[in-house]
């Protein structure tokens, strides 16, 4: 029964949270956004000490129920070794836990945390790299399905579906999806929750926690026979059934061994149980735990540490026809997204799981192949540009990175500013009126004088007033100068109200 409420629960959760990654109508995020703000790497950078300590507790209280239920890409590996074990049952053995690795991949890991490589982190992270499978490989599928889905609504004159661009955001992220797909799905198929229990991070501080958890799988030595089936079912590979020991530090609680056990050698009983069903040897190995507490105290208070260290081609509005592709524009500095507050603030936050790039309705948000911000949402405008009266990725950042911001905050924010190139204007190139930049912007930044201050009748060029510009791209996205604009923004390290 327990197994079978854990399973129903993990598939709810793991849904949703996908289809936030899928959802391009932004329908769900106001009613299931908060999934991913209670992913525990995301909670821990954006200071959500509410959350922390939730899941803390949920952990002390039940075991690492989190990474059964909650984490998506745990939910992941367990559904591709379900479909194995439908090939292959009884597959699993136990195995020694390779500690080495586990703590040195968390040391690495709090290290490049308080160093600010975000690169390192964020190849680790496990709700991110779920969020990036599922945004680059899974989110296509679902787009392409859904314009299938228009194209035959279409020609019944019906509009319940609309085609939406299917195209590579990024093709080193994309890449990274792949393969992280593939050494999960590798891992998972042939020994269930490898990657768990050696190299994830939260999993390893997760199961610091749950060797002292109230409630636990604990095996009755007086009804067990022997026969090995829980040790050969266990994906986390945890259960010594010939000395009658689980590695609590790293057991999922996902019930496996207790739905398994026809003995009913097995139960899931508070602390206090536990004592009378352990036989001695067990009993020894618990009041060695002291040295188990403070390596957990040291960990933690690093962890702890590190975190406060970081937290310090769709046309629109008229456009002209395209004629050739848009190229991206080299810009001196990166534009960020609006919320972020600074280019630094948002690498130290980010954990680059793709949320906002997914949810950007104006497809602005793509993530940088820049190494020292990989992955990472930054700006550009060939495809649409930041409308000022949208705050999705504000509203849907579970770390922090992009702080959440009001419609009118979000107008008076300057991200960026306009630079005009007087080479590339149709104007002065073509000799030809155009004054699309002024009739687009919606701050009224740019005013159109006339080249010949002499002439009234003379053809008119665009001035832009920087301080009044809040870089929202319409200008550059709205240019019919080809391949590049001949207006474009510039990025601000620092963000500034106007």
């Amino acid at each position: 029964m327990l197994r079978k409420i854990r399973i129903a629960v993990a598939i709810i959760c793991f849904t949703l949270i996908t289809l936030l990654f899928l959802d391009f109508t932004g329908t769900l995020h106001h009613w299931f956004g908060w999934l991913a703000k209670i992913q525990f790497l995301p909670a821990l950078l954006a200071l959500n000490i509410g959350i922390v300590l939730a899941l803390i507790v949920l952990t002390f209280a039940l075991g690492r129920i989190y990474c059964s239920v909650i984490c998506p890409l745990g939910v992941f590996q367990d559904a591709i070794s379900w479909i194995a074990g439908k090939r292959k049952k009884n597959r699993f053995v136990y195995s020694p836990a390779i500690s080495w690795l586990r703590y040195g991949v968390l040391v690495l890991f709090i290290i490049a945390l308080i160093a600010g490589i975000g690169s390192f982190v964020q190849l680790l992270a496990p709700y991110s790299s779920y969020g990036r499978i599922a945004s680059n490989l899974f989110a296509p599928l679902y787009q392409w399905g859904n314009n299938l889905l228009a194209y035959w609504a279409e020609r019944m004159d019906s509009y319940a579906f609309y085609s939406v661009d299917v195209w590579i955001k990024g093709t080193l992220t994309l890449g990274i999806a792949v393969v992280t797909f593939v050494i999960l799905a590798i891992l998972s198929w042939r020994s269930g929750r490898t990657y768990c229990n050696t190299i994830c991070p939260v999993g390893t501080v997760l199961g610091f926690l749950s060797k002292y958890s109230f409630f636990k799988p604990v095996i009755d030595t007086a009804k067990c026979n022997g026969c090995g089936v829980c040790a050969r079912n266990c994906k986390a590979s945890c259960i010594n059934s010939k000395e009658h020991k689980i590695d609590y530090s790293r057991c999922v609680t996902c019930m496996d061994c207790i739905d398994k056990c026809r003995q009913g050698a097995i139960r899931y009983v508070p602390r206090q149980k536990e004592e009378s069903l352990t036989d001695k040897q067990t009993r020894e190995n618990m009041d060695k735990s002291g040295v188990s507490r403070r390596n957990f105290l040291s960990v933690t208070a690093l962890l702890t540490s590190a975190t406060a260290l970081k937290a310090q081609k769709i046309k629109v509005d008229g456009g002209l026809a395209v004629i050739e592709d848009k190229k991206i524009p080299d810009r001196t500095t990166p534009i960020t997204p609006a919320g972020s507050q600074s280019a630094r603030n948002l690498a130290q936050h980010c954990t680059a799981c793709q949320l906002c790039v997914s949810v950007c309705p104006n497809q602005v948000l793509r993530p940088s192949d820049n190494l020292e911000k990989l992955m990472q949402p930054e700006m550009s405008y060939e495809r649409g540009y930041c409308r000022p009266e949208c705050t999705w990725c504000s509203d849907i950042c579970p770390t922090g990175a992009i702080r959440s911001v009001t419609k009118a905050e979000k107008s008076a924010i300057q991200i960026g500013h306009a630079v005009w190139i007087k080479k590339n204007c149709v104007v002065n190139r073509d000799g030809v009126e155009c004054g699309n930049c002024a009739r687009h912007c919606p701050v009224g930044a740019i005013q159109m004088i006339p080249i010949d201050a002499k002439n009234k009748d003379s053809l008119k060029i665009p001035a832009v007033n920087t301080e009044r510009c809040i870089g929202c791209g319409a200008c550059e996205n709205l240019c019919p100068a080809r391949p590049f604009s001949a207006i474009y923004v510039e990025g601000h390290e620092i963000h500034r109200t106007v």
